[in-house]
């Protein structure tokens, strides 16, 4: 039985090694004291196999098995391609 994994959306922010790329995950978090809510942002380097995607695509990513020292997720799909 496979265990429920993680998906996360966001954005492509560099691909500049081979079939890695960087993806800027936001989310919006409640401030304990204030109630205020805070965009915040993390960078995951996913891995990529066919380095289908382009700076500035939209894609989904899904967690997965360590592949490499700083790769723990995979990508799932491009949901909206960069217009060239």
């Amino acid at each position: 039985m496979e265990r429920h994994k993680r998906i996360m959306q966001g954005i492509v922010t560099g691909i500049k090694m081979a079939k890695t790329a960087t993806v800027r995950v936001s989310r919006t978090v409640r401030h304990k004291k204030y109630h205020k809510f805070i965009k915040c942002c993390s960078k995951y380097h996913i891995h990529d196999e066919e380095n289908i995607c382009r700076v500035g695509d939209f894609v989904s990513i899904i967690e997965s098995r360590p592949i490499s020292k700083l790769k723990r997720w995979r990508l799932r799909e491009v949901i909206q391609k960069v217009e060239v």
